[in-house]
């Protein structure tokens, strides 16, 4: 989540034993998913992962003497600056700090709970450009963090932090074999009576954290690979590849013939699919396949299904035809796993490809979404495109309005009664979800229905209705 807040003052002052600054901030650090900018800028500045780094260290630091932190990272330049400045904040209070190197997410997640440490951070900005980056934190047991542990490691780094004594600083090094425990670790995911054989596999892996790891898995499991975006410079992250941008990969599917186009993002945590013919698949129909086919192997717990409000009215109306519940959250990862844990589901995501399956994974795993996806593949002989179009999905549009900060378009009467209309219009064949965008000041206008004429119709009235508050507030 980029942050709207902006900051007016910070520095770091170690003089009177504490790690402390003045930080002046308008808004929380941590968004949706970790804190996340522009490197280099507030507040993905090295000042401030000092900081943040002293205050998650201090917040969980427990009663045993070796206290542990597991860091990785994605494939940006600006990973380097943000990794040791953590760094020094950890060891400052007696952290010993283990560098994964660039790792997905989701190993992150495995390795911190795996190596028994008590925090994890991944520094990457998934699937924004190169020149964004991130902070995500995991607790000691590979889930992100709760609401209440950020705020409290908000609170220390308010407050200040009392740094360890000299002889409790913590150390610093390389752990080499972070990339081979997670590709073993993967594999085992994928049913031991299945191999890839024969299957050729176009593999982008978006020139980001996955690089190694993606590879390596596929290609030691038997497949044929077709590789793009496995050579990142600290530049070219997501840059014309990866999950967001998957025609590179369709078209390379239809120019080698392949059997199934494997997209990842930036960290790995998310997935599309391209079946054979070139067609995309979103995480909507890969959760409606998974979902399925577990349902039918007794293996979906409490046979639900939890998702986002942006996923498709499509995908529900599949699930409940096979006798399987969607249970819905707010947008982002974190709310879908949330709601898995509290409700003991063990399978959920967002139509964006994040496939979260706790079974597996604490977090949205697109490499081993995929396996699961090929173990569909390799059980039945069916082709990608067989199982890849699930269900027929309502035509869905998505229209932004930007508004100006202080403006509150969605608040007024007259943008109210243009969303009820519309709903009544669209009754029991559509949806509307209309929402603030909670990366920068837009008002996103999403609708679903089975006549897209009549959505149009109805998401142009709600958009005019949108710009002239906007207007209107802008005159006051």
């Amino acid at each position: 989540m980029l942050l709207q807040a902006k900051k007016t003052n910070a520095s770091v002052d170690v003089t009177n034993g504490k790690i402390e600054g003045s930080l002046e901030m308008t808004d929380k650090l941590f968004g949706t998913d970790g804190v996340r900018g522009e490197a280099n800028t507030w507040p993905m500045t090295a000042e401030m992962a000092l900081k943040l780094g002293a205050a998650a260290g201090r917040y969980f630091r427990r009663d045993h003497q070796d206290h542990r932190v597991v860091i990785g990272k994605d494939t940006r330049l600006s990973g380097y600056m943000i990794e040791y400045a953590l760094t020094a904040g950890f060891a400052s209070t007696g952290m010993n700090v283990f560098l994964l190197g660039p790792v997905p997410t989701p190993a992150v997640g495995y390795l911190t709970h795996g190596l028994r440490a008590d925090v994890g951070v991944m520094i990457s900005a998934s699937h924004n450009p190169a020149k964004d980056n991130g902070i995500k934190l995991f607790g000691p047991d590979g889930f992100k963090l709760s609401d209440e542990a950020e705020a409290g490691i908000e609170a220390l780094m308010a407050g200040g932090v009392e740094p360890a004594a000299p002889d409790n600083i913590g150390r610093a090094k390389r752990f080499e074999d972070a990339r081979g425990r997670y590709v073993e670790y993967a594999k085992t995911t994928f049913p031991y009576r299945g191999r890839l054989e024969g299957l050729r596999i176009v593999l982008d892996c978006a020139n980001g954290a996955a690089y190694r790891t993606a590879p390596s898995v596929l290609w030691e499991l038997g497949a044929e690979l077709v590789l793009i975006g496995v050579d990142p410079n600290g530049y070219n992250i997501n840059d014309g590849c990866g999950s967001t941008q998957p025609g590179t990969a369709a078209a390379k599917v239809l120019e080698t013939g392949a059997d199934l186009g494997i997209c990842l993002d930036g960290d790995a945590d998310r997935v599309v699919l391209i079946d054979e013919t070139g067609h995309v698949a979103d995480g909507d129909q890969i959760m409606a396949l998974i979902a399925t086919r577990w349902a039918q192997e007794g293996r979906l717990a409490g046979n639900t299904l939890v998702a986002t409000v942006m996923s498709n009215l499509g995908l529900e109306r599949h699930l409940n035809a096979n006798g399987i519940e969607l249970k819905r959250t707010g947008v982002g990862d974190r709310y879908v796993v949330e709601a898995m844990r509290q409700g003991g589901h063990n399978l959920g995501g967002e139509q964006s490809g994040h496939i979260v399956m706790t079974d597996y994974a604490t977090t949205g795993d697109g490499l081993i979404g995929a396996l699961q996806f090929l173990a569909g593949m390799v059980e039945t002989g069916k082709k990608a495109s067989e199982l890849a179009r699930v269900f027929d999905p309502l035509p869905q549009k998505l229209i932004n309005v930007r508004y100006k900060a202080g403006q509150a378009p969605l608040e007024t009467d007259s943008v109210q009664d243009a969303i009820a209309k519309g709903e009544r219009r669209l009754g029991s064949d559509g949806r509307l979800l209309i929402r603030k965008s909670g990366t920068e000041p837009l008002i996103r206008v999403m609708g679903e229905a089975m006549d897209p004429v009549l959505l149009d119709s109805v998401l142009d009235s709600v958009v005019k209705a949108v710009e002239v508050a906007t207007e209107d507030q802008a005159n006051l």
